[in-house]
């Protein structure tokens, strides 16, 4: 069997996704000497603002698609909701890492559920709904409360809803009709963490610290890293993750959601096959940030370490913030622990992320406390 591919620097990196998880891999991208051209179907986006070129066309058009590939050495992705076609037009023409099975997996929570099911990993109960009779019927089986959940295209949130006891399951159909869905059983998490492992193209394998996760709304709040558990806890779900890689067969980075339970029982959420708004810490923290190891699975070259600098707090900046006129950046930036981080969008709206921080401090709860208050610094009077 030939050893796998190496995409050396001032190789042509593609990426499909254009938003502010692509802007931060160009710009770990370009100083490692790489070139990067984006694609979606955006202008003036976070991604091409920063990047050698920006292609803005349907992820459908598939002559626009072979045309962007067939000037790359190699494909990587920065969400997995790309179509499945588009990225066979695209390995027609270049090397594409992750592969399309990989996406085509992730981008579905029921087939992702069924894979993970089948790889003996653990996850919550549930069942696949089509119908309001099936609803009913998955209802009987996983009890209530349970989350009802959109097969595909949901995240931050959007497509679920938690059905309580005595739920009208009628009128909880109605948002759901004409779409495949999930019920999955309550979980009763204590804690809920995070694992990104990055895995390369010869099966070497990292993990970074786990995280704990603090959600507002549905969306992530604060990112603690690392998170302050047991420390087999945090083996256990570092293992999890690195198993749930290789089932995969995964080149690239993957982010693993987890509930941690009372005594210290982890089940799998979800699986985001790239870089993750909870691994944002690593870009000032760690040795090698997610994106640049992001860089070197997919072009093959040896992971970095993943060690972490300093314990540190990621917080993100949403739209929000701007209710009231631009934030005090000032304010923030006079605190000297703490990096300010902007996607270039221009449109700042209600949940819309703008930009993160980052802080450090001597302790995990000390960077907490600190990116709370240079947010809280942020914020104009009258917010």
């Amino acid at each position: 069997m030939s050893a796998p591919s190496v995409f050396l620097p001032g190789s042509t990196i593609g990426l499909m996704g254009s938003g502010q998880l692509g802007r931060m891999f160009a710009l770990e991208s370009r100083k490692m000497g790489y070139r990067v051209h984006t694609f979606s179907p955006d202008r003036d986006t976070p991604t091409g603002q920063v990047a050698d070129k920006e292609v803005c066309a349907s992820y459908e058009d598939e002559s626009a698609v072979r045309a962007f590939a067939s000037e790359l050495d190699v494909l990587t992705f920065e969400f997995e909701n790309v179509p499945v076609q588009s990225v066979d037009w695209a390995a027609e023409h270049c090397a594409v890492r992750p592969a399309g099975s990989v996406l085509h997996t992730c981008q579905h929570r029921l087939r992702e559920k069924e894979f993970l099911q089948k790889a003996g990993l653990p996850i919550a109960a549930f069942v696949p709904v089509s119908n309001e009779a099936e609803l009913r019927n998955a209802a009987q089986t996983t009890g209530l409360p349970a989350v009802l959940k959109t097969a595909a295209f949901g995240y931050d949130g959007k497509g679920q809803k938690l059905l309580r006891p005595g739920a009208d399951l009628a009128s909880a159909w109605l948002d759901f009709e004409g779409q495949s869905a999930v019920l999955e059983a309550w979980v009763p998490f204590e804690k809920e963490i995070s694992v990104l492992v990055a895995r390369g193209a010869t099966g070497q394998t990292r993990t970074y610290p786990v995280c704990e996760n603090v959600h507002t709304h549905h969306i992530l709040d604060v990112t603690l890293a690392p998170a302050p558990l047991e420390e087999s806890v945090a083996e256990a779900a570092a293992t999890l993750a690195i198993r749930a890689a290789e089932a995969l067969e995964l080149v690239g980075v993957l982010a693993v959601e987890m509930f941690l339970l009372p005594g210290g029982q982890i089940l799998i959420n979800e699986l985001a096959p790239r870089p993750h708004n909870s691994g944002h810490f690593s870009f000032d923290a760690s040795v090698t940030s997610q994106f640049e190891q992001q860089l070197r699975a997919v072009c093959g070259l040896p992971l970095g370490s993943t060690e972490s600098l300093r314990p540190a707090a990621m917080a993100n900046l949403l739209g929000d913030l701007w209710t009231h006129g631009e934030p005090d950046w000032v304010a923030a930036a006079a605190l000297p622990e703490v990096k300010i981080h902007l996607y270039g969008k221009a449109s700042p709206r209600p949940g819309r992320k703008m930009g993160h921080l980052v802080a450090f401090g001597a302790t995990v709860q000390a960077a907490a406390d600190l990116v709370r208050e240079a947010r809280r610094r942020l914020q104009r009077e009258g917010t």
